[in-house]
């Protein structure tokens, strides 16, 4: 009896845990291998960053996910090199063969060269991030209530928020909610409704991946929750105490203790490790550069999904969203049981745009779906019911519902936890 094709998966991110899902059933032989033991929804890291939500409630453990699905085994390890002409995936504690392989690692935190800015400027990619971010939001705020009014109470109580994408403006957004709401009342001595929040955006406005008209709007609605926004704005150093922002011609110096970082990712470095294994190239932001099939050149068995891959339909880049690796990590799996199948020509990856989506603050967001335009409530609650249905579970489905009910009724974000491996409110 001839062994099952061995199909193996990096990464349980979309892509990964997609392509995993899909093969349910196939005549294969699936492993899935990640670093840690659970799918992660980032796109609402920022609201356990903000108190709003806890990690629990957004993650799912990639085992129980998994679990009634006989033909897939989960290795909770860490890869550290491909094997390629002996079909190996090659980790920390064991080598894993393949025939076909499947990498969707996903993307880290981009710099741009500025590496040591990442301990002054945590990102939002991973639990430990949001976390931190978390505690020096809510450290910050401790320490401003024990110093009287002036230029160090000034400073905990200034936050800035670097990118003006979607993640730096639903930081924003969620920071001025806690200060002005939230935390109102929580301080004897402190006013936390005079925090400044300022958003900085290099390009002419925010939310450059929406049209013109919404990206206004949205940068409106800030102003009225009392966010600055420093469009054509550049950050060129950041430090413990302050941000130095190119502006105008000018070199400004804003004394904050809590900057978050949302300009930019990169692809994992496992996009350069098997390029250079395979003779692939890489582009600028790290992505393996792709044929229509999702394949690397000369390897019709090895697929890359997701934020690693720099994957061209109908003669556009298709953008690093969640739905974007889905539908790879879909294609990829069915690509390899056609292939099975004896059926070689699989066609070439079709993304289909299911539109993008943004919030800004209490019933306040903005939407694109195809020609349709949204913004304020009915774009609020197109991205709610959206973010709800890509929950990977059940369960996480009805803990955040249930909290985003209470956040609303209440005001209140429950998750307030000042946390982590210095949890000194001072230290910040």
């Amino acid at each position: 009896m001839a062994e099952q094709h061995k199909v193996v998966i990096v990464g349980g991110g979309f892509g990964g845990l997609t392509a995993a899902q899909t093969l349910k059933g196939a005549d294969v032989d699936v492993t899935l291998i990640d670093r840690r033991n659970f799918h992660l929804f980032q796109p609402l890291l920022y609201q356990v960053a903000t108190g709003g939500l806890s990690p629990a409630n957004i993650a799912a453990p990639l085992r129980s996910v998994l679990r009634k699905q006989r033909n897939c085994r989960v290795v909770l390890d860490e890869v550290t090199g491909f094997d390629i002409s002996g079909r190996a995936v090659i980790c920390r504690d064991e080598r894993i063969p393949f025939d076909s392989l499947i990498i969707a690692a996903g993307a880290t935190n981009n710099y741009f060269g500025k590496a040591e800015w990442e301990k002054h400027a945590p990102g939002l990619k991973t639990v430990e991030e949001a976390t931190e971010i978390r505690r020096r939001i809510l450290s910050a705020f401790e320490e401003a209530e024990r110093h009287p009014d002036g230029p160090n109470r000034e400073r905990y109580t200034t936050f800035v928020v670097v990118g003006g994408g979607a993640t730096g403006v639903e930081m924003a957004g969620a920071i001025s909610e806690l200060a002005h709401h939230t935390l109102r009342k929580d301080f004897r001595n402190l006013d936390t409704a005079k925090s400044r929040i300022l958003l900085v955006e290099g390009s002419n406005r925010i939310l450059e991946a929406f049209p013109e008209k919404l990206s206004r709007k949205g940068e409106k609605a800030l102003q009225r929750m009392g966010v600055e926004v420093w469009t054509s704005s550049k950050a060129r150093d950041i430090q413990a105490d302050h941000v130095m922002i190119e502006r105008d011609g000018k070199q400004l110096r804003v004394e904050t203790a809590t900057v978050v970082w949302g300009a930019g990712v990169r692809a994992s470095p496992l996009g350069k490790m098997i390029a250079d294994a395979t003779g692939a190239t890489v582009d600028r932001g790290g992505r393996v550069v792709v044929q229509p099939d999702l394949t690397i050149p000369g390897h019709p068995n090895i697929y890359i999904v997701g934020d690693m891959a720099a994957a061209v339909s109908d003669g556009r880049p298709v953008p690093g969203v969640a739905t974007g690796a889905i539908e790879e990590g879909k294609f990829a799996a069915k690509a390899i049981v056609k292939r099975l199948a004896g059926k070689p020509d699989v066609g070439a990856f079709r993304y289909w745009d299911k539109g993008s989506m943004a919030t800004i603050g209490r019933n306040a967001a903005v939407a694109q779906v195809g020609w349709l335009k949204l913004t304020g409530f009915i774009a609020w609650l197109a991205w709610l019911f959206v973010h709800i249905t890509y929950l990977i579970s059940f369960s996480n489905r009805v803990m955040v519902l249930f909290q985003w009910f209470w956040n609303y009724v209440t005001r209140n974000r429950s998750a307030r936890l000042i946390t982590g491996t210095d949890a000194d409110p001072r230290r910040v």
